[in-house]
């Protein structure tokens, strides 16, 4: 067995099988393609082994390098829209074979740290759709617009290759500020998309996504499920409390109060019971909630776009710009409106 695939702790980790497509797009630009895997400590040895992992800040940079270095910001969402199922091996032939698009997501959700770690994904009902989120935990990853647009795209192409071609989102959400050209991203993912939210989603229609397509081969999952779960254990993917109800965190602030009552539902506990054991872990839903507030709070007022603070607000899920103004301060020592200046 190869370095590579020793156990790499919490280190934020990417198969190179799911950047295999990335690779390829640089086939006939051997000069570009050369000088960008030498910036980023990309051996082709490495690439050549789909099981191979990397650094994923090294990865994101990568990516943000290759669309300047092609002289195209839209060139993740153009590759995820070419996406094919054995781009990511074995857990795109369990998408695949799910008889629903729901099915299919709920697959990606539970399984996504085969691919890579430090990642949040969730496949939630809410009302009449669910939600799929995507989004990188670590929030020293920044810039990240790429891989955010390739990987909601390419999620969009799965089910259009596996399901049915005419299919389109509600709704596409991204964290990132919006482009000079919002509408090519409109054209891709054939939906209204929104910039500047708390996390990457994609919010479908509950009866696009129940129909059944295929009857499911139990067997055939199983066996993928089981190798997918060998690939996450082998890189020691944690699945703490902690990480759980962060990733609930993600997806709901902004869009309904986040509350230990409602977070305890959600996980199939009660209350007091999801409160004990985030002690034990040394945190709770406040100091969580709070963390994530800040690390998005200073994101968006890092950008220095002309979003109100009013806009943040919302996007945090404060009442008010002045009740986050309030807690701002409680964080820093100033107003919102002095940071940057």
């Amino acid at each position: 067995m190869k370095d590579v695939h020793r156990r790499t702790g919490n280190v934020a980790f990417i198969r190179v099988a799911a950047i295999t497509p990335l690779i390829h797009q640089f086939d006939k630009r051997q000069e570009k393609a050369r000088v960008l895997l030498a910036r980023h400590r990309l051996s082709q040895s490495l690439l050549d082994d789909p099981y191979a992992v990397i650094p994923l800040q090294r990865f994101i940079a990568f990516f943000e390098d290759a669309a300047e270095a092609l002289e195209d910001p839209y060139f993740g969402a153009k590759l995820g829209s070419a996406f094919k199922p054995a781009d990511i091996g074995p857990l795109g032939m369990l998408f695949s074979l799910s008889p629903t698009i729901k099915d299919a997501f709920e697959r990606i959700a539970k399984f996504v740290n085969s691919l890579q770690n430090s990642t949040s994904s969730n496949f939630v009902e809410d009302g009449e759709t669910f939600v799929w989120t995507y989004r990188i935990a670590d929030q020293s990853i920044w810039p990240r617009r790429q891989d955010a647009e390739y990987s909601l795209a390419a999620s969009c192409q799965l089910v259009r290759s596996n399901f049915s071609s005419a299919w389109k989102p509600e709704e596409v959400h991204f964290e990132h500020d919006a482009p000079a050209d919002a509408e090519i991203l409109r054209r891709i993912f054939r939906a209204p998309v929104l910039f500047r939210q708390s996390s990457n989603r994609i919010i479908m229609r509950t009866d696009d996504i129940t129909r059944v397509y295929r009857s499911d081969n139990k067997e055939l999952a199983s066996i993928l499920e089981r190798h997918i779960a060998d690939l996450i254990e082998e890189t020691e993917v944690g699945q703490s409390l902690t990480s759980k109800v962060t990733a609930l965190i993600e997806h709901y602030v902004g869009r309904r109060p986040v509350t230990i009552g409602f977070l305890a539902e959600e996980l199939g506990m009660n209350a007091r019971t999801l409160q004990r054991q985030l002690e034990r872990e040394g945190t709770s839903v406040r100091s969580l909630t709070q963390t994530y507030r800040q690390q998005l709070a200073a994101n968006l007022l890092a950008t220095g776009k002309k979003t109100s603070i009013s806009e943040i607000a919302e996007t945090l899920g404060y009442a008010d710009s002045a009740v986050f103004g309030r807690a701002f301060k409680t964080w820093t020592g100033h107003a919102p409106s002095r940071t940057g200046k």
